[in-house]
């Protein structure tokens, strides 16, 4: 698959400054940008300038921009239930002119579930339901009537119209880490997000093609993204072009297609700009 390079942005910022952000990377030409699902943020949850809900943020930055594609990284399936995602899904895809990346993952930060009275459960719970959530989502953006019978969801000739400008529906980013949530990765994703080092990517990497082959799934139908932020790597990826370059040289090698790296600050952005200018199209071309 094509080399592909998109923003990851907190939303723990007013408004206009998100906004502009986003369209600072529609101008430089990236591919994409996502924003985060949380009620607060998990590394400053006490922090006094607060947090932006997802999906609504997601819809604002959709009527405003024209051509980057858009997504929530991920959108945590114990916050709503999966029909209600759904429905959230196609209205942005509308909103967009079908622009949407749908972006689902398990559910994690504990602090957030126990301030909001949300059942977060014990993995094996957390897992199975997430994997139920997955089949909803699939199933109601493909067809206008969908039942379904879970041990967690259930659907009784439920209408959903209208459909999603993307067919048969718009691309699903699945975030997992471990082997069982690999499995559910592996047959529904077109885009498989995680993050760690080069070593834990090259592990799931190869461990979600192990899942692809246990049921005859083509590996290479699934796209390997990485979603990274510049204090998990050995050296800042916004520190200089050479940086960036050096960054994706290395997770390329783990298998890794697709970069959704946190934006870095304004004070970085003319290296942005140049990464954009001097090192994207090679990139793209596949000469770097």
């Amino acid at each position: 698959m094509p080399f592909g390079f998109g923003i990851v942005v907190d939303q723990n910022m007013p408004w206009p400054e998100l906004l502009e952000r986003f369209l600072f990377a529609e101008r430089l030409g990236l591919d994409s940008g996502w924003v985060c699902d949380h009620f607060v943020q998990p590394s400053r949850p006490q922090y006094a300038g607060g947090y932006l809900e997802g999906w609504t943020l997601l819809a604002a930055l959709a009527a405003r921009t024209e051509r980057l594609r858009l997504g929530v990284l991920v959108s945590s399936n114990t916050f709503r239930h999966p029909a209600l995602l759904a429905k959230e899904a196609v209205t942005v895809d509308h909103v967009s002119g079908g622009r949407l990346e749908l972006g689902l993952g398990a559910g994690w930060y504990a602090p957030e579930h126990e301030m909001y009275g949300l059942d977060l459960g014990e993995p094996a719970r957390l897992v199975e339901r997430y994997r139920e959530a997955v089949e909803v989502v699939d199933r109601l953006l493909r067809a206008d009537v969908v039942s379904y019978e879970g041990q967690h969801y259930h659907l009784r000739e439920a209408v959903f119209r209208p459909g999603p400008i993307q067919r048969p529906r718009p691309p699903l980013t699945l975030g997992a880490h471990r082997p069982r949530m690999l499995a559910i990765v592996a047959r529904h994703a077109d885009r498989w997000n995680s993050f760690g080092s080069v070593e834990e990517m090259r592990e799931r990497n190869a461990r979600l093609d192990d899942a692809c082959a246990a049921i005859g799934r083509d590996p290479r139908a699934i796209r390997r993204s990485l979603y990274g932020w510049a204090s998990m790597m050995a050296r800042d990826p916004f520190a200089s072009v050479d940086a960036f370059a050096e960054m994706v040289g290395r997770y390329r090698e783990a298998g890794v297609e697709e970069f959704l790296i946190d934006m870095p600050e304004p004070a970085q952005y003319d290296v942005l700009d140049r990464i954009a200018a001097d090192l994207l199209p090679r990139l793209r071309a596949g000469a770097a």
